[in-house]
């Protein structure tokens, strides 16, 4: 998800988008809105009468320290380190955005002891495994946000997208395609392309302006759950037949419901919602009939079936709090003569792998005693050692918007 810059109207209590991939905006008395990007100051012509932009955005200082990229729910907030006084005087932290993360990938036990996979380091986030077992797709979670694919046997890193932003990746059930949230600026869509690059990208829903997040298959490979997720009310859960390219909602419900998990015989849906008052598991039918069951009670997120279909598992934080210490729980299930599961049971906790949030960030091995999950390397921001001030800026901007 990226940052964006809008405005509320007062009267209609309507928002507008103004600026896309855009933080912390200030008005100027020159007639622009001073924001930040990616750490670079930018400004934008702004007609505060109408509230809308009058121009093209166009950078002014680069380098500026701005809270992005920390990895952490609390801390990236996009808010940058500057301030300009109403006499056309800056002062500002150099320092940019937060450096990527260092993280691994990692095989982690029933457990919770972890095995890395491989030597290589990278802003790793939200692993999936193929279904053949040989390549784990990944998103970049850092300054770029693409989808990435490594080979387990050749331990080799390919780059499936090289421009735009990419969201959550799920595999084909054949594992030669991978479909992916993306845009190359604003909202993201659906989107799938061969691993082999055999074929260029293409788009699987119809153009929406709402953000599209990946969910799961089913596995005859014909339907698709996804979430999406509209900018001013709770994200709702979709299937996409792939054949026709109808899309339908999974359920019709004023709750927040996210991560959508096909059981392995297709005939039920896990999922996230948040209508207890908190975020909970729960399981039902695919076809919409019969009832729900709810899996987690203290709170709980991430569904993973197991291969067979026999243990439901997710994730939660640990009730001391901290962002970084996470849970898997457990439950064993059984569907026949009807659906029907065990008490939810602590299978381990652990320390540096984070939760992910609307779709799963983890997986299973196909043998089912591992699961696939990312050991998040630290990212720490540059301490600030000195403020940098320009005195008569606005005399700066004036030959700056004379060059333009």
């Amino acid at each position: 998800m990226q940052p964006r810059v809008a405005v509320l109207e007062p009267d209609t209590r309507k928002r507008r988008v103004l600026l896309e991939d855009a933080a912390d905006a200030r008005y100027l008395a020159t007639g622009h809105l001073a924001f930040l990007r990616h750490g670079t100051l930018m400004l934008v012509p702004f007609d505060a009468d109408k509230l809308q932009t009058t121009g093209e955005a166009f950078p002014v200082v680069e380098n500026v320290a701005q809270a992005l990229n920390t990895l952490q729910w609390g801390s990236d907030t996009a808010a940058g380190q500057f301030s300009i006084s109403a006499s056309g005087s800056l002062i500002f932290a150099p320092g940019g955005i937060v450096p990527d993360a260092e993280n691994s990938l990692v095989w982690v036990d029933h457990k919770g002891n972890a095995e890395p996979i491989t030597h290589l380091k990278a802003p790793f986030f939200a692993p999936r495994l193929a279904p053949n077992g040989q390549r784990i797709a990944y998103r970049t979670m850092g300054k770029r946000h693409q989808v990435w694919v490594y080979d387990l046997n050749r331990d080799t890193n390919t780059n499936l997208t090289s421009e735009g932003l990419a969201n959550w990746v799920t595999w084909n059930p054949d594992s030669k395609r991978l479909v992916f949230g993306w845009s190359k600026a604003g909202v993201s869509n659906l989107y799938w392309q061969a691993v082999d690059k055999s074929s260029p990208i293409e788009p699987l829903t119809s153009r929406s302006e709402y953000n599209q997040f990946a969910g799961s298959w089913s596995p005859d490979g014909e339907m698709l759950a996804f979430v999406q997720w509209p900018r001013e009310i709770s994200s709702e859960i979709l299937i996409i037949n792939v054949r026709d390219r109808t899309v339908t909602p999974f359920l019709n419900s004023p709750s927040d419901e996210r991560f959508p998990e096909f059981s392995p015989d297709g005939r039920w849906i896990a999922y996230g919602s948040n209508e207890s008052g908190r975020r909970e598991v729960y399981v039902k039918s695919f076809s919409g009939s019969g009832e729900k069951y709810q899996v987690s009670h203290e709170g709980g997120q991430e569904p993973l079936w197991s291969r067979n279909g026999k243990q439901l598992y997710y994730r939660r934080l640990s009730d001391a709090g901290a962002y970084d210490l996470t849970q898997v729980w457990v439950v064993d299930v059984q569907v026949e003569p009807a659906f029907s599961m065990s008490k939810a049971r602590l299978l381990f906790e652990q320390s540096g792998s984070g939760l992910s949030d609307p779709i799963r960030g983890w997986d299973i091995s196909l043998d089912g005693t591992r699961f696939l999950m990312v050991k998040v390397g630290e990212t720490k921001p540059q301490p600030v050692t000195e403020m940098i001030l320009v005195q008569n800026w606005f005399e700066e901007l004036k030959r700056l918007v004379l060059a333009k």
